[in-house]
């Protein structure tokens, strides 16, 4: 049971079917700390009431005509940040379950499910919301947002940073030191530049051991103070590293996580942008908003697989989301990691498989990466000509090339490229 705060839990239950709308209802009559304020048999209308009643939880049906489930929690998610999703299904297929999840649904239940069962699943889904709500209520009103968005329109020129994401569809393939190496590298190739790495790796980010870095000061300082973002701020939270770069920590525990959400991933992005050349950002193997939200902001995508059939197909079904996503083919650079020849599988053929150009091949070199990670030193600082630290240069290389300014025709339609972001996973699954 939560603490008693006297508030109750504003439900919205969400149902084509009126008898189980009010079988529902039923099942949440003697919750004295609960309290069903509407119903809605559609999708649409569930998206109009949702505002209306201030649902704290909203109770969503997954398969229903016209608007289906999915699509209306997305939808209410990004439209009423506050409500906190709930899906139900009589089907328990992991694919709804994935589908339910990227649309920002906090839990699943599988039809029949008790009282006892619903409640509890409810209080549970509202606790984990509270670090949100309060967040929010901080924030200004979306009408206040998008009225001083508009003069910054106009002067994105000042906003010059390229932000590189580096994202792996599959865990434990290199992700993490690719992104550090790359960061290190882009300043020796560029000396003058400005590079920060940002661990976006909330719960179990790495990144501070990767450099033998330790600081109090982690992205979550920034998540405190996003609506006053300046270049003192960012620098008296940031880590120094000896190699130049600046470094932005993931939270020290993974309950922390919860304390940094998209809006201030989005904020914290964009105001990296105006201070720094090179944002390169390590995030974790899933595509919840989170990560969306990066690798929609992201000038370009560095994937990282391995030449093994379940980093393969990962990879497959991840094109298949940039397509969905409208991503320019050129936006994604394929990176080969631990590439070994007597493994069987070729970069060639996973480049014909994929159906996707290979940027660079890195070669699987275990005493090199191991040594590295062991002393928390950059491979590319103490290992510089290893095959694994030199095709990690050329990947620097290849970027500073390819992110040259764009002339002006380009950078007014990439100035507009956010926008795009409104409804991202409604793409995805619509």
């Amino acid at each position: 049971m939560r603490e008693d705060t006297g508030a109750k839990i504003r439900v919205l239950i969400v149902d084509d079917i009126p008898e189980t709308r009010e079988n529902l209802k039923k099942l949440l009559y003697f919750e004295t700390d609960i309290d069903v304020v509407g119903m809605a048999g559609s999708g649409q209308e569930a998206i109009d009431l949702a505002a209306t009643v201030r649902a704290d939880i909203v109770l969503m049906d997954i398969n229903m005509p016209g608007l289906d489930g999915i699509t209306a929690g997305e939808m209410i998610t990004r439209k009423v940040p506050q409500s906190q999703i709930i899906m139900m299904s009589v089907q328990g297929e992991a694919d709804y379950l994935r589908r339910s999840m990227l649309a920002g649904a906090r839990e699943f239940l599988i039809k029949p499910f008790s009282s006892e069962e619903l409640a509890a699943t409810i209080r549970r889904v509202y606790e984990l919301g509270a670090t949100k709500r309060a967040a929010l209520a901080e924030m200004p009103t979306p009408e206040q947002s998008v009225a001083s968005a508009r003069p910054a329109v106009a002067g994105a020129r000042g906003a010059h940073g390229q932000v590189i994401a580096v994202f792996a569809p599959k865990g434990g393939v290199g992700c993490s030191t690719i992104a550090v190496n790359l960061a290190v590298a882009i300043r020796e190739a560029s000396p003058n530049a400005k590079v920060m790495l940002l661990d976006a790796n909330l719960q179990f980010g790495g990144v501070d051991v990767l450099l033998n870095l330790q600081s109090p000061r982690t992205i979550v300082n920034l998540a405190e103070k996003v609506k006053d973002l300046d270049a003192e701020i960012i620098n008296g939270v940031a880590s120094t590293h000896t190699s130049g770069i600046k470094v932005l920590l993931a939270p020290p525990r993974p309950e922390m996580a919860d304390l940094v959400t998209c809006e201030h991933i989005e904020s914290i992005l964009k105001a990296l942008k105006k201070h720094f050349d090179f944002i390169v950002v390590d995030t974790q193997s899933s595509l919840h908003d989170l990560e969306l939200t990066i690798l929609d902001i992201a000038s370009r995508i560095i994937l990282v697989t391995t030449a093994e059939i379940p980093s393969i197909k990962n990879t497959k079904l991840f094109f298949d989301v940039t397509s969905a996503l409208e991503y320019p083919s050129e936006k994604t650079k394929l990176v080969i990691n631990q590439a070994d020849r007597r493994g069987g599988i070729r970069p060639e053929d996973i480049e014909g498989s994929i159906r996707h150009p290979i940027t660079v091949a890195l070669p699987l070199d275990e005493r090199v990466a191991s040594t590295a990670i062991n002393q928390g030193v950059p491979l590319v600082l103490t290992h510089r000509n290893s095959p694994l630290a030199q095709g990690i240069v050329e990947l620097a290389r290849r970027l500073l090339i390819d992110l040259q300014p764009a002339p002006e025709p380009a950078v007014a339609s990439a100035a507009a490229a956010p926008a795009r972001s409104s409804g991202l996973l409604g793409k995805l699954f619509r």
